[in-house]
């Protein structure tokens, strides 16, 4: 679909004669692309416009507000932005021709990154809105509502979080018995792929209160589960509570001791994490602490030590397996998740070897495989010696086929064990219920044999694709 098919004057002209709907009954509709921080943040520009008037809406053509909240991490992120945007932009010139109002905003890291681009090449378009500022939705709505297009991407100076209304008590409902929450955002590490540090800034954590706070919050509406999120969490460093009138800085694995404190909180978990920030009272958690799930998600991208240098990662394939060494003597049943890249500029078959055998060794739970391609305004976009994508393909092939081998057998070691199940929400078939395994799977098990928000100890009767099934036990 071509983008330009709508002159700029046509909308113009059709939004100016829109009825406006009253506040009480505007509606939202918000896609979200990307990670669980994209999740989280959605969450809460809902929550921001539920204080403005707006309820959410699944459908997109009940919308009288249609948000984008963007993803810069994977291949053409923005080009698919784009192309969304254009049918957007035919939903938008239909309902302006019945005369009514339909404001469109993309938010985000396309967003961040593309900033007045984005209303240049999609002038239906009314507002471009950061990661940073989400908490001037209301505001900004309004000033499009006079008649502006907004660009608000510059990063806020003030702390956005106390500016975030706290959603409804029914809404946390709503939304089930896990949760997420952010704690800290951005990051300072600067590998040389990744578009983070350019479009969420340096690393900036919570303080614990805050953090308390809102986690207290989640457990009063049920939630069981929490968690906690950051581009780099385990860099967390966030102001602690105050004891005597003085304050000192805390660490994630102080914190998580302090969550679990929480009545009702029965399970916590963080996601994602870099290998030198993983520190001796963050692991002792993993060993004290049975709230914190087994189950850690630790990224390593490659395993040669020549392009983990070239993507700036500051550790080796050895310091990376020597941690894993210390997590497990630590935490015996613990199971590992991680991140490849392959085909980064200049990575060779020893290269790539040297991370299948890295992947041997460690033998993943779960991973996320990629290809690499290059991100605008990043160090390795400007590399060279860029692998083909043809070698890419039958590289990514291989690493996949050997991750899915591994996970396929960690869910074929627990067949016949007893494990705890968290049950969250009904099934797709008819008399099933999913709950939650300590290692992230889904569970499926009869309707009957647990409520909702409940942890039921079943036994593991066989493995689906990327589930479990049980029984009670």
């Amino acid at each position: 679909m071509e983008l330009n098919t709508i002159e700029r004057d046509d909308i113009d002209t059709a939004t100016e004669t829109a009825v406006v709907p009253p506040a009480a009954s505007r509606k939202v509709f918000v896609k979200t692309y990307g990670c669980q921080m994209n999740v989280y943040d959605s969450q809460r520009m809902t929550d921001a416009l539920a204080a403005d008037g707006y309820t959410a809406t699944d459908a997109i053509g009940e919308a009288d507000l249609v948000l984008l909240n963007t993803c810069h991490i994977r291949e053409k992120a923005a080009e698919k932005v784009y192309s969304e945007l254009g049918r957007i932009r035919e939903m938008k010139a239909e309902r302006a021709r019945a005369g009514r109002e339909m404001l469109v905003g993309v938010a985000g890291c396309v967003a961040q990154a593309e900033g007045s681009e984005i209303i240049r090449r999609s002038p239906s378009v009314d507002l471009v809105i950061g990661p940073q500022t989400y908490h001037r939705l209301p505001d900004v709505l309004a000033r499009v509502r006079g008649g502006e297009k907004i660009v608000e991407t510059d990063y806020a100076i003030e702390d956005k979080f106390e500016h975030l209304p706290q959603p409804k008590r029914a809404e946390i409902i709503r939304r089930g018995v896990t949760a997420f929450l952010t704690v800290q955002e951005g990051c300072d590490k600067f590998c040389t792929f990744c578009v983070v540090p350019y479009t969420r800034g340096s690393e900036v954590s919570r303080p614990v209160a805050q953090i308390v706070a809102e986690a207290e919050r989640l457990a009063q509406a049920g939630v069981r589960e929490v968690t906690l999120l950051g581009q780099n969490v385990n860099a967390w460093h966030g102001e602690g509570e105050a004891k005597g009138g003085k304050t000192e800085e805390w660490g994630l694995g102080r914190l998580l001791f302090r969550l679990a404190e929480i009545p009702g909180l029965a399970r916590l978990r963080y996601t994602t994490s870099h290998p030198r920030d993983m520190d001796d009272e963050l692991i002792a958690a993993h060993r004290d602490l049975p709230a914190l799930m087994p189950y850690l998600h630790l990224p390593v991208q490659s395993g040669s030590d020549r392009i983990l240098k070239a993507m700036n990662r500051r550790h080796t394939a050895k310091d990376y397996l020597t941690l894993l060494d210390r997590i497990r003597a630590a935490r015996s049943d613990i199971a590992l998740s991680g991140d490849f890249i392959v085909g980064f500029p200049g990575e060779t078959d020893a290269d790539f070897e040297a991370t299948m055998d890295l992947v041997r060794q460690v033998n993943y739970a779960s991973a996320f495989s990629f290809k690499y391609s290059p991100r605008p305004g990043t160090p390795g976009a400007e590399m060279a010696d860029h692998v083909p994508e043809a070698v890419k393909d039958e590289r990514l092939q291989r690493l996949q086929a050997l991750l899915l081998t591994q996970q396929q057998e960690f869910g074929a070691s627990l067949v016949g064990s007893t494990i705890d199940t968290l049950i969250e929400k009904p099934g797709r078939q008819a008399g099933q219920k999913v709950g939650r395994s300590p290692w992230l799977q889904p569970v499926i098990v009869d309707e009957k044999s647990g409520e909702i928000g409940e942890i039921i100890q079943v036994r593991i009767t066989k493995t689906g694709y990327n589930s479990l099934f049980a029984e009670l036990a």
